[in-house]
């Protein structure tokens, strides 16, 4: 009796893998569409039951029907089925017949009885039914996130997004439109075609800084958030579950957009190192390169000399070039110790260097390279220390180099030698701009150039971060002096002493001018 109407209920089960309707009346005209089967089979049971003239005892029959509402039903539609099995027993089979009312007691707490069971009944089953269609759509929906987190470990890394990288979340969850935005690049990012403005909806999520739902479009956007800062918002169309699946959808997506920051920046720093490598290769081929011609052009120059007598004009003209020929080739040697600096450990060749003699070099040297700045040296008499004196020239050179660069034509420049019982500071001092706070922690970093600079005069940024190195090297530090009054600026070049003298003597003043 109940099997055709039994498999008609089940198979009213089917409308819900369809979409959820929302609205107050969308429910209600969707629970009267199951409530059909279950009616239908209830009024069969009445048919069946009066013709065999069961009475009260069809009530039984009626509760089958209720439980089988409850399984396939919700349980809108479950109540709605009680209700109707309810009035059916009672009119046909409380007596008196065809009538609503009740003349015996026991009819009336009967009928009460089965109305309370099949309620009961009817909201367990419901409970029960909800609890493990919940299940299984979390079950559906972790077996998709592990099928799309594969996908997405599988995919390629790439420099930047690209929107062939949502494709994982459509095809996975069969999605109308996925659409992503990027806060960086302020990029849109979308595949699959929207009915609903997918994208404008994401971009205008992530300005106004809000997640958004619209269950009735099954539209759901979330905003990517990597720690306390917001990377950009996802949204994504057609998707069933919004409050079991947005979430974790948002979460895979930004973790994919942070994979591609970090392959980013990964390549950047790559690509940087193998450019500087490339660039302290080509340094040591010119600079090899460079040693051979010059050595040609000191012995042609010194050759011109033996030749026969010259002219007092061409003797100067031949001191010149070999003069400027041997300076080159100090540059060029300087430059070989640059290129080892940038791509290995420094590795001093140490011997005993008067300090003073070599600070007092240095500084002749470049007073005369800048005749128009004013300089001035105080020292001792005469300091050794245990360095290697070409490693020293290179970074106390750079210093002198800069406070002349970057000081205008008549400014000062003092180099003060200051002499302790572990250390040898070299003070160099120019009146021309200061550095600025900001700039401070970033002047020995390698490549910076301060921005107000760049104008002024070139040059690579590798200066003070070469001296500092060799003053490690040495067991020393550079460092920029913190000046009281503004204007001028002051480095400190210390090296650690290895031999002491047995005395010091006092300093001296002693000024030479270009």
């Amino acid at each position: 009796m109940l099997g055709t109407a039994g498999k008609a209920l089940c198979r009213a089960r089917e409308p819900r893998a369809v979409k959820k309707p929302t609205t107050r009346w969308g429910r209600i005209r969707r629970s009267v569409l199951l409530s059909l089967p279950g009616s239908v089979l209830a009024g069969l049971v009445t048919f069946i039951g009066y013709g065999l003239h069961l009475g009260l005892s069809v009530g039984f029959f009626y509760l089958i029907v209720v439980v089988l509402q409850s399984l396939f039903g919700d349980f809108l539609s479950s109540a709605f089925v009680s209700a109707v099995s309810f009035l059916l027993l009672d009119y046909f089979f409380v007596p008196p017949l065809f009538s609503l009312r009740v003349s015996d007691a026991s009819d009336t707490v009967a009928l009460i009885s089965f109305l309370l069971a099949s309620l009961v009944i009817t909201r367990l089953t419901s409970q029960a039914q909800e609890a493990a269609d919940s299940e299984e759509r979390q079950r559906r929906q972790m077996t998709h996130l592990y099928g799309l987190a594969r996908q997405l470990l599988a995919l390629e890394s790439l420099p930047s997004f690209e929107s062939k990288m949502l494709e994982p979340f459509r095809s996975e969850f069969r999605l109308q439109s996925v659409c992503l935005f990027e806060s960086d690049s302020a990029k849109l990012h979308k595949i699959g075609e929207s009915r609903h403005h997918l994208c404008e909806t994401t971009r205008n999520a992530y300005i106004s800084g809000r997640d958004y739902d619209d269950p009735s479009c099954q539209m759901a956007v979330r905003l990517l958030r990597v720690g306390e800062r917001t990377v950009g918002a996802v949204g994504f169309e057609g998707l069933r579950d919004l409050e079991l699946t947005a979430g974790p959808l948002a979460a895979l997506a930004t973790i994919m957009v942070e994979r591609c920051y970090n392959f980013d920046h990964a390549s950047r720093a790559m690509a940087a190192t193998e450019a500087e490598v490339f660039r302290g290769a080509v340094l040591d081929a010119l600079a090899h390169e460079f040693k051979t011609p010059l050595a040609t052009i000191l012995t042609a120059a010194s050759g011109l000399r033996e030749i026969g007598p010259l002219r007092p004009e061409q003797v100067e003209l031949a001191e010149a070039v070999e003069s400027e020929a041997a300076h080159l080739g100090q540059l060029t040697s300087r430059l070989l110790r640059v290129a080892r600096l940038e791509r290995e450990d420094v590795k001093p060749q140490m011997e005993a260097v008067n300090i003073e003699e070599l600070t007092r070099s240095i500084v002749d040297h470049y007073a005369k390279r800048w005749p128009d700045r004013r300089f001035s040296l105080s020292r001792s008499d005469r300091v050794e220390v245990t360095a290697d004196r070409e490693l020293l020239w290179l970074a106390l050179g750079q210093l002198l180099d800069n406070a002349c660069k970057y000081s205008q034509p008549g400014a000062e420049i003092t180099v003060v030698l200051q002499i302790t019982p572990a250390a040898v500071v070299i003070r160099v001092w120019n009146s021309g701009r200061s550095i600025t706070s900001a700039e401070r922690d970033r002047v020995f970093d390698r490549f910076y150039r301060g921005s107000d600079v760049k104008s002024l005069t070139p040059g690579s940024g590798l200066g003070l971060y070469v001296a500092r190195k060799i003053a490690q090297v040495h067991g020393g530090n550079l460092e920029l002096e913190a000046l009281e009054t503004d204007g001028g600026t002051a480095f400190l070049f210390s090296i650690a002493r290895r031999e002491r003298e047995s005395s010091d003597e006092p300093q001296i003043q002693c000024a030479s001018s270009g």
